[in-house]
């Protein structure tokens, strides 16, 4: 009997997975970084920047930053009042500030001024954790990855493809196993944005989203 119970269980979300998959589709075909950036290492500041704040406040100030220090080099040796005072829109800029300034430093004297594929390196930047890494090597260099951020996991854990109790690693692990490989990257794109914009953290939109029946949180 508990053995048939896991069966019914294992297609279930399996089919929830598929319906969630089709929608996904039908809302975001060409679901992508929303984060505004023309050179890789605009692409790692920036969500070091999007951390505990929105993409749109970081776009704000990211062109006044990189037009101010157009290199790495100069941003490697900016003031840290100067790059605090650009930020201060987007909170915790101080921090911020130390953590692109040294970053910059390092990238420009450890790797050439370049973000190299290379995550144990990159987690060894301040600033950077496992998130912003697969979002960075997803982006840059096409690397299958499944970054967990507040949307992803709320999302996740609202549809119960993951436990309410689960870490943030948990839930990629296991948003890897109910997703192709392949996949990755796109499906991390997509539930982003429909957390972002549909399944808001606050007032989500039920009432008109189509999955609304295999939702948990409803």
């Amino acid at each position: 009997m508990i053995g048939l119970m896991m069966m019914v269980n294992k297609i279930d979300k399996v089919s929830r997975v598929k319906i969630f998959e089709k929608y996904l589709e039908e809302l975001y075909p060409d679901a992508r970084c929303e984060l505004n950036y023309t050179k890789d290492y605009e692409l790692l500041l920036a969500v070091v920047l999007s951390a505990q704040t929105t993409d749109k406040r970081v776009n704000s100030v990211t062109p006044i930053l990189f037009s101010k220090y157009p290199s790495l080099e100069d941003l490697a040796s900016a003031s840290l009042e100067d790059v605090s005072h650009i930020l201060m829109p987007i909170g915790t800029f101080r921090k911020k500030a130390q953590f692109i300034i040294e970053i910059a430093r390092r990238l420009v004297t450890e790797k050439n001024g370049c973000v190299p594929n290379d995550s144990k390196y990159l987690v060894t930047l301040p600033g950077v954790g496992r998130k912003t890494v697969n979002v960075v090597l997803s982006n840059l260099y096409d690397y299958p990855a499944i970054a967990v951020d507040t949307h992803v996991e709320r999302v996740s854990k609202r549809l119960g493809f993951s436990k309410s109790e689960d870490s943030v690693l948990e839930v990629e692990k296991k948003l890897q196993k109910l997703y192709e490989r392949k996949n990755w990257s796109l499906r991390h794109h997509q539930m982003v944005l429909f957390g972002r914009y549909h399944c808001k953290a606050v007032r989500p939109e039920c009432a008109s989203c189509k999955i609304k029946d295999i939702c948990s949180y409803r």
